[in-house]
Formats: structure tokens, C-alpha cells, sequence
């Protein structure tokens, strides 16, 4: 990797490599794993989601994660690290969940030890991945970074959900042990290849002993930064609208729009092309990056929040008159509005990371990471529960449905509004300061700058 060119395309899609085995393991522990405990094992759904719910909290330990990785000056051992201790913490959740059928605590036990590894292995891989992205990447390449890397995931999320899906049938507790024990490896082994030699070496050099600092001190300090405590509060509220609708939309097409389950899968399919299309819009857009740098992404964040917004509001009117209303249209738009700003917002982090203090992208890094996983813990499960407490109130499911959208649309622009201050006050440090990858690349390798 040469210094004035950052990590080429096919470095970067090897990164993603590993956003895809994070992606894999994920999807069979949140999803496939929930399924055999509510279907086969018939156990009460709030049980998975208690799991789930402790593998979201455990994310508040990314500022920690991320501190590690600043003081000891690489991340390549804490994405191999996190990437071992997921793949083993997915086995056990596995194994846990093969127990209840013989004993619910037993089992139940086991499967807490499993989630819990699995919010520290995922949030020590993904935060770090995203530093070392943020470090290695080009400034004008960023956005289309970004966009590729969450494009991976996601990826790794279908294909795993189809491939094990085949060969857990028919369903057995052998199967789902092997085939997630398969997955882990898998995962593992793609990370070992994938991250090996990426990250430069023998440029930096790890914070004496002597010289480092305490945590929470360190946290208080970059807490004191005006950007990375607006962008906390941003990413905050941006992803807890972002997940509001996820367990909303689909009820409110059925009992509304009188849409099919099967028809309401396809919504589904709709709004997920849509947030691929504004994904690649904000990649194409790329190019003008070096001329404007994150004065671009903040265009782009901005507008896709209020974008969001109107599209919201147009949905919750549309139920109105739900005879006459393009609903696949107006999921679709939706779908491209939050695709658009969420790439941009995680472009911005990456492009962010190194602003301010140096030597602490990781824990800024980490601090955005654990305020976005709290917001998807919370923004899905906050969105029913604000339709149940509407609908006790308003009998018709167009309106109770339409003021949560409301409701909605109010947390983007609130969004927006925080979304415009993003890069203000640090334009020195950012990339629209130095148009040329060359002139801070060395700067970003240099010794003591992660």
C-alpha cells in the first residue's frame, strides 16, 4: 500500500471480507438461533429476545474496545481477537440453545454466556475494523468504502441465512451445532486470510507504558470535543428514527393497505432495494470528494434525514387514502433516503474518526459504534410499543399508525438539525483541508496518531 494512494479497491473488498463474517455468524446467532427457540423448542419468545437485547448492551463496552486498540497502537489483534471470540461465542449460544430442550435453565445459562461473547466479539471487530478503514482508505474513497464494506454484511447475512437454512433441513440439534460450528470456522479463517497484511507495519508504535492514559479520563476529555459529542448525539438519534419503522411497516401495510403476508414480504424486498440504490448513490458520488470533502457527506447525511422525514410524513397521509396511494413507491423512496444517509453518516465516522485529539480514533470510534447499537436496541422495540400505546387511544389503525410515522419523521429532522453541524470547527483536520491523500497520509501513519 503505497502512502499517497491508500489501500487499493481490492484491499478495501478484503476488509469487507471480514464485515461479511461478522455478518454470517450474526444472522445465525440473532435470527436462526431465535427461530429454533420460538418454533422447534417452543419457548417463549421474550426469552430470545432478552439474549438479543444483552447482545445489544454489551455493545457500551466499544469506548473501552476501542481505547485498547488506540493505546496499543495496532487493530489488527483486536478484529482477529473479537473475530476468534465470536466465532467461538456463537458456538456456545448454539450449544445453549441445543441444552433447553433438555433443561430451559441449564441451556438458558450457557446461551447468556454465548450473547454475551458475542456483543464483545462483534463490537471489538467492528470498531476496530472501522478505525483501521478510516486510516487506510483514501478520503475520497470513503463513501464507496463505506458503502462496499456494509454492502458485504449484508451479503453475509443473505447467503448465510440461505445456505444454512438448506442444510438445517431437516432440522436437528447435530445439524444446527455443526452447521453453526461450520460458519464459525469459516468466518474465522476468511478473517485470518483477509486481514493479513493490510494494516502497515513498523510505522507505529504502541503508547509507552509510563505514558498511558486512564479510560474514563480519556473518555471525559473526548467527550469535551464539541464534533464528537454532536456526532454521538447525531448518530443517536439518526439510527434510533433509522430502526423505529422495522417492526411497524409491514403490520401497517396488512392492517391498512390489506396487503398479504406474502405481499408484505415483497414491501419488504422493496424498501431493501432502495436502501441499496441511495447506498450506491452516495458511493458514485465519490469522485467529488476530494474537492469537497465532508462538506459532501454532510450534504448527503442531512438530505437523507430530511428526506426520511418527507417520505414519513407522505406515508403516514397515504394511509388516508389508502385505495388510491402508491404505497411500493413511497417504501421504496424511504428505503433510498435512509440507505443514502446511513452510508454517508458511516463515511462521515470514518472520515471523522481522526479529527481532534490524536491517538483517539478508536475510542471515538467506539463511541459512536456503542451509541448506534444502543439506538437499534432500542428504535425497534420503542416503534410497537408507541403503535400498542396510540392504538389504546385511537381506534382507526390509519391514524395510530400514521402519528407514530409522525412521531418518526420528527426524530430525522431533529436529525437533520444536529446532522448540520457535523465537520463545522474542524476543517483543518479534515480531508476538504488537504485535497491531496498524499499530504496527510503520512501524518496519519506517523507514530502516536492511532
Amino acid at each position: 500500500m503505497s502512502p499517497a494512494t491508500g489501500l487499493s479497491w481490492l484491499g478495501i473488498a478484503r476488509l469487507g471480507l471480514i464485515q461479511t463474517a461478522l455478518g454470517a455468524i450474526i444472522v445465525l446467532t440473532t435470527s436462526t438461533l431465535n427461530r429454533v427457540m420460538v418454533v422447534e423448542m417452543a419457548l417463549p419468545a421474550m426469552l430470545p429476545g432478552f439474549l438479543v437485547a444483552i447482545h445489544h448492551f454489551v455493545q457500551l463496552a466499544r469506548p473501552r474496545i476501542g481505547f485498547g486498540s488506540d493505546i496499543g497502537g495496532r487493530r489488527t489483534p483486536w478484529i482477529v481477537g473479537g473475530m476468534l471470540l465470536l466465532a467461538v461465542s456463537g458456538v456456545v449460544a448454539s450449544l445453549g440453545t441445543v441444552l433447553m430442550a433438555h433443561s430451559v435453565y441449564l441451556g438458558s445459562a450457557v446461551s447468556f454466556l454465548g450473547f454475551f461473547g458475542i456483543g464483545l466479539g462483534s463490537g471489538a471487530t467492528g470498531t476496530s475494523l472501522l478505525v483501521l478503514l478510516a486510516k487506510v482508505v483514501a478520503p475520497e474513497r470513503k463513501p464507496a468504502a463505506a458503502t462496499l464494506v456494509w454492502f458485504m454484511m449484508i451479503a453475509g447475512l443473505a447467503v448465510t441465512a440461505g445456505v444454512s437454512g438448506h442444510f438445517l433441513h431437516p432440522f436437528s440439534p447435530a445439524r444446527l451445532l455443526l452447521v453453526t460450528g461450520t460458519v464459525s470456522v469459516l468466518a474465522f479463517s476468511i478473517t485470518l486470510l483477509a486481514i493479513r497484511g493490510v494494516e502497515p507495519s513498523g510505522v507505529i508504535t504502541p503508547v509507552a507504558k509510563e505514558e498511558k492514559p486512564a479510560f474514563l479520563p480519556s473518555l471525559r476529555r473526548i467527550w469535551q470535543e464539541r464534533q464528537a459529542r454532536q456526532f454521538t448525539l447525531f448518530v443517536f438519534v439518526s439510527m434510533l428514527a433509522y430502526s423505529f419503522q422495522d417492526l411497524i411497516l409491514e403490520p401497517y401495510a396488512g392492517l391498512v393497505f390489506g396487503l398479504t403476508p406474502g405481499a408484505s414480504t415483497q414491501l419488504a424486498g422493496t424498501q431493501h432495494a432502495g436502501v441499496l440504490l441511495g447506498m450506491v448513490a452516495v458511493a458514485a458520488s465519490g469522485s467529488l470528494f476530494s474537492r469537497h470533502g465532508v462538506t459532501l457527506l454532510r450534504a448527503w447525511t442531512v438530505g437523507g434525514c430530511l428526506a426520511s422525514a418527507l417520505v414519513l410524513l407522505a406515508l403516514a397521509s397515504g394511509g388516508l387514502r389508502a385505495e388510491d396511494w402508491h404505497l411500493s413507491a413511497n417504501v421504496f423512496l424511504l428505503g433510498f433516503a435512509n440507505g443514502a444517509f446511513a452510508v454517508a453518516a458511516i463515511a462521515a465516522m470514518m472520515t471523522l474518526a481522526s479529527a481532534g485529539e490524536p491517538g483517539r480514533e478508536g475510542l471515538r470510534m467506539g463511541l459512536w459504534g456503542a451509541s448506534q447499537a444502543i439506538a437499534f436496541a432500542l428504535g425497534g422495540f420503542l416503534g410497537t410499543v408507541a403503535v400498542d400505546v396510540c392504538r389504546i387511544w385511537i381506534e382507526t389503525p390509519a391514524h395510530a399508525y400514521g402519528l407514530v410515522f409522525t412521531f418518526e419523521a420528527l426524530m430525522f429532522l431533529i436529525a437533520a438539525w444536529l446532522g448540520l453541524g457535523i465537520g463545522k470547527g474542524n476543517e483543518k483536520t479534515l480531508p476538504e483541508a488537504a485535497p491531496r491523500f498524499g499530504d496527510i497520509a503520512v501524518r496519519e501513519v506517523m507514530p502516536g496518531s492511532n
